[in-house]
């Protein structure tokens, strides 16, 4: 990350200067008093006080299917916003810009892995791992800071995560294994070096030792681009590789649904 750099979006309210992320960002996320429902009249699905992240920290945050934890990570990506509270990433409070404002933040800063990985089956697999960078002129630059070309950085992303045969990188991407498909995705998360790396249950479809392989691959990434990475996962076997785990349900205070607390005491 450039200290230099400042953010370059501003919020709606305009009341104060965005400082450079070095001025501010010690956090990579800083959430607080936080509540979110889909419908406003009914009682939130999460309801969080406070969750922070430091900025490089591999954090693995589990909770059981329908906790919430997706939608967790869309309020942080500002896919979505809440009702109630703060979501800071990077020192930039993302629920305060527009919606456009919050495309563009994260295009330029977080690299997302979609649990369905969410590849474009008419590109091919390297137009597929560069399309973060026709989004984002940022990106594009880090990338090419790596490589002489975006193409060429997206060939060594995928030697990076054992994908180096050039017919292999040939295959249409429809073509491609569930572990391939799950690589490409990862690629084209991290090219151009966003500052955070956000991963949606990315080892749902794959075998105890290529899940561990394939978050080995990451970390790795991760590491040399000084990249915060946010895990998501109901697999509690994999909590021990991160830095830290958080406990989705311990930390969220909303009220389970009734049919829910019934099943479980049955």
């Amino acid at each position: 990350m450039n200290p230099s750099t400042p953010f370059l979006i501003t919020p709606e309210t305009g009341h104060e200067r965005i400082a450079p992320i070095h001025e501010t960002a010690a956090l990579a996320v800083d959430v607080s008093d936080l509540q979110f429902g889909w419908d406003t009249a009914a009682d939130p699905i999460l309801d969080i006080k406070a969750l922070q992240i430091a900025g490089e920290e591999r954090v693995f945050i589990e909770g059981p299917s329908g906790s919430g934890k997706s939608t967790l990570l869309s309020l942080l990506a500002g896919v979505m916003t809440a009702q109630k509270g703060a979501v800071s990433v990077l020192g930039q409070r993302v629920d305060a810009l527009s919606g456009a404002q919050r495309d563009r933040f994260r295009a330029d800063h977080i690299g997302f892995i979609f649990q369905m990985f969410n590849l474009v089956p008419y590109l091919s697999l390297i137009e597929n791992v560069t399309l973060p960078c026709r989004f984002s002129k940022r990106r594009r630059k880090r990338a090419l800071r790596r490589s002489a070309s975006v193409g060429a950085e997206a060939v060594r992303l995928m030697a990076h995560l054992n994908m180096a045969d050039p017919d292999l990188l040939k295959r249409p991407v429809t073509e491609l294994s569930v572990g391939q498909q799950q690589r490409v995705a990862a690629a084209r998360a991290l090219i151009g070096a966003p500052e955070i790396l956000i991963a949606d249950e990315p080892t749902s479809s794959l075998d105890a030792h290529h899940r561990e392989a394939f978050i080995c691959l990451l970390f790795d990434e991760c590491a040399k681009e000084t990249t915060t990475l946010v895990f998501v996962s109901h697999d509690n076997s994999l909590a021990t590789m991160f830095d830290r785990t958080v406990s989705l349900t311990q930390i969220n205070h909303a009220r389970r649904p009734r049919i829910q607390i019934v099943k479980e005491a049955m």
